[in-house]
């Protein structure tokens, strides 16, 4: 079967869990009752205690006209979660509480000091060394340990407020000592300022001293430095004078440059346009020459006439060669003034190279002044910021040292007191209804609980399922009941079986003999050659396997031993009912205690397994003993490969075998042979159901019973394998297991 159809095969009925609460009503109302009278008697007898609490508040409380110059209402920082966690560990310190300790001398008082009043049980305790004695611990400590175990210091949530909560058994202390450690809190904070603020005086006078002094060398060495050690003479625009001049000759050599450059450009064109015959009208310097101007415009007037003369004169008149010579002078004398003015730009080109160079040389040597005006700048500089510096830290600490001077006699707390603890009027503990209320609700439903689950662990509270059924598995060979040989003699009626087995006195008892008339009809019956009787299977009131399981089932027992008197054949009965359980979807483990393996063998289809023996002869763990049925999700314990004689040796552990079996199962099933009740004894514990298994109903199995019933086990179930036989795997024959 699978998990699911397992598990639905046993239900809850809800109707016996829920009643046994009213069969066990007088438990529960005298256990509650009880407990109820306990709490009542520990509420009315206890010492009362009573709690006070004081809130301070956090916050800086720095006026508008005391606070610092240069700060503001938004510059005091923020106290956040960490902060109040800090000021929290701050108040409940230990030197604030020996200091509160010490002016409310707690120590004189028996609840802090347990060493006064000690009563006559805790000093017997001292003495017989189960107690350790309070006057060896120091007083102070013992206060301490006392007060903090009292004292609740807390910040209040989603705020910046501190609650110092108190509980003492003296009314006046719980409300002093909360109010005192808030005070010891604001002295130790105004304290801190106080020792803070004579600190910081005591490290700035000095320190402003010695400054004063460092700025004054600092400025002398800059003055110095300027007017004697150096050459470093300022000009109008802030800048030293080597430099300005550097900067000014650098603009001049620039500009007599470009001027030389001019000059020889305009030679070269000119004597390019003299050497070429080109005309000098694109020369801009030619044209602008007054004399070139006043011949130029003679030619232009010269040439007028000739070709005014040329339309009523021959080429070779007088006038006109007399006018054409006069041209050709021109021209001439525009060229020697074209030269004149190529001179005059060279010699231009030329005063501007000397110039130049002049201008190089004066260049150079200011670099070289420069430079060393450069350097010497740099280190003026460098006493500048130096002794800019050391002016600057003088101005702040001067500063600082004024502030804290101006407030030796204002030194505001950054907490406050808003609500003083006062004396409380009733004890917080003990509250008499309440407890009593919890202790009678409490109790009432724990002995419910705990009664419920007694009935559902016990098994009382469970029931098969509507429809639920066991399937069969048939792995195991059961041997084929053969008629008897010769005369049958009669055989006895069957009985008919209820679900429930009935007790072995009725079992046992004698059956009546069957009338004449049957005995008759049954030697009729063999008399007929076509057709054979069936033998009549006795019976002594046993149930299958399928009932078996029902009832291990049921009564949600943790251990089954089988004890199987005709030998291996009837060991199937413990096979069968493991698989039926644990089909069922319990946890089964089946033990193997016959000589011959008869029960683990068929499960295994080996018996080489290490098993119980090996356990016992500690030549195994219980990890390599447990092995898994072939044919079932059963678990099975094989007898083993260890010598039994050395196995027997420690069968005193066997009990504690059972027991750990037990724990980690939910049903363990023994297999244990024809054994008595003597074996068996070890192996009953508590839930422990034992059956007999039988295959056919003989003098044997019955003194075997009688014996086991009245050998103190009356409630004696037999079971037979009989219907459940299979083919294959054939049980070994009938012997005895010892």
């Amino acid at each position: 079967m699978s998990d699911q159809s397992a598990a639905a095969d046993v239900d809850v009925d809800l109707r016996q869990l829920f009643a046994s609460l009213a069969r066990n009503w007088l438990r529960i109302l005298v256990i509650t009752i009880l407990v109820t009278g306990l709490a009542f008697a520990f509420a009315w007898l206890a010492t009362p205690h009573y709690k006070a609490t004081t809130q301070l508040k956090i916050q800086l409380s720095e006026s508008a006209y005391t606070r610092p110059a240069g700060t503001n209402e938004d510059d005091k920082p923020v106290l956040d979660a960490e902060g109040v966690a800090t000021e929290v560990q701050v108040i409940s310190s230990s030197d604030i509480l020996n200091k509160v300790a010490g002016n409310l001398h707690l120590g004189d008082k028996p609840e802090f000091n347990d060493a006064l009043g000690m009563s006559p049980v805790a000093r017997l305790l001292v003495i017989a060394g189960l107690k350790s004695d309070p006057a060896e611990i120091p007083l102070e400590e013992r206060v301490l340990t006392k007060m903090r175990d009292k004292l609740n210091v807390y910040g209040v949530e989603k705020t910046r407020a501190i609650a110092v909560e108190f509980s003492s058994e003296d009314r006046q202390l719980a409300a002093d000592i909360p109010n005192a450690i808030a005070k010891a809190y604001m002295a130790y904070q105004a304290d801190a300022k106080t020792t803070s603020n004579a600190a910081a005086t005591a490290f700035l006078g000095p320190e402003i001293e010695e400054l004063q002094k460092q700025v004054r060398d600092a400025e002398a060495k800059v003055a110095a430095f300027r007017s004697a050690q150096s050459d470093l003479l300022m000009a109008g625009n802030n800048s030293v004078l080597a430099t300005q001049q550097l900067s000014e000759l650098s603009s001049e050599l620039s500009r007599v440059r470009a001027s030389r450059a001019s000059a020889e450009a305009t030679a070269e064109r000119v004597r390019q346009a003299l050497q070429n015959g080109g005309s000098l009208d694109a020369v801009p310097e030619v044209l602008s020459s007054d004399l070139i101007q006043r011949l130029r415009e003679r030619q232009i007037e010269l040439r007028t006439n000739i070709a005014d003369l040329s339309t009523t004169l021959l080429d070779n008149h007088p006038r006109l060669r007399a006018m054409r010579s006069q041209l050709a002078d021109l021209d001439g004398q525009i060229r020697n003034e074209a030269q004149k003015i190529m001179r005059g730009l060279l010699t231009q080109a030329q005063t501007a190279q000397a110039r130049e160079n002049q201008l190089v040389s004066d260049v150079n040597k200011l670099k070289a002044a420069s430079s060393r005006a450069g350097e010497e700048q740099v280190q003026l500089d460098a006493l500048q910021r130096e002794a800019n510096v050391r002016r600057q830290q003088l101005e702040s600490y001067m500063a600082s040292f004024r502030e804290v001077s101006s407030r030796k006699n204002y030194l505001p707390v950054d907490a406050s007191v808003f609500s003083e603890a006062r004396v409380p009027s009733e004890p917080y503990f003990p509250k008499l209804v309440p407890i009593v209320g919890a202790a009678f609700v409490g109790s009432l439903v724990l002995m419910s609980v705990i009664t419920l689950l007694q009935e559902l662990f016990s098994g009382r509270a469970m029931r098969p399922a509507p429809g639920a059924r066991f399937e069969r598995i048939e792995q195991v060979a059961m041997p084929a009941m053969s008629a008897p040989v010769g005369d049958p003699e009669p055989a006895p009626e069957v009985v008919e079986v209820d679900d429930q087995p009935t007790t072995m006195e009725s079992e046992l008892a004698p059956k009546p003999e069957p009338a004449p008339a049957v005995q008759e009809d049954a030697a009729i019956a063999g008399s007929e050659p076509q057709a054979e009787p069936e033998p009549v299977r006795s019976s002594l009131g046993e149930i299958d396997v399928e009932k078996a399981a029902e009832k291990l089932i049921a009564s949600g027992a943790a251990r089954a031993i089988f004890v199987s008197p005709e030998g291996d054949e009837a060991a199937a009965s413990a096979v069968l009912v493991a698989r039926e359980v644990s089909d069922a979807g319990l946890r089964v483990l089946l033990l193997d205690l016959t000589a011959s393996g008869a029960a683990s063998r068929p499960m295994l289809d080996s018996g080489l397994f290490p098993g119980i023996t090996n356990l016992l002869a500690s030549e195994a763990q219980f990890s390599d003993v447990i092995h898994a049925d072939l044919y079932s999700d059963c678990h099975v314990v094989p007898v083993g490969t260890a010598d039994p004689v050395r196995a027997m040796r420690a069968a005193d552990r066997l009990p504690i075998i059972m027991q750990s079996l037990t724990t980690a199962y939910d049903l363990v099933i023994v297999e244990c042979g024809p054994a008595d009740a003597q074996g068996i004894s070890r192996l009953v514990g508590d839930s422990t159901e034992v059956f007999m298994s039988m295959l056919q109903a003989d003098d044997e199995v019955a003194q075997a019973a009688v014996e086991l019933i009245e050998s103190g086990y009356p409630d004696l179930t037999l079971v037979t394998p009989i219907g459940h036989e299979t083919p294959g795997n054939p049980v070994p024959g009938r012997r005895s297991a010892a």
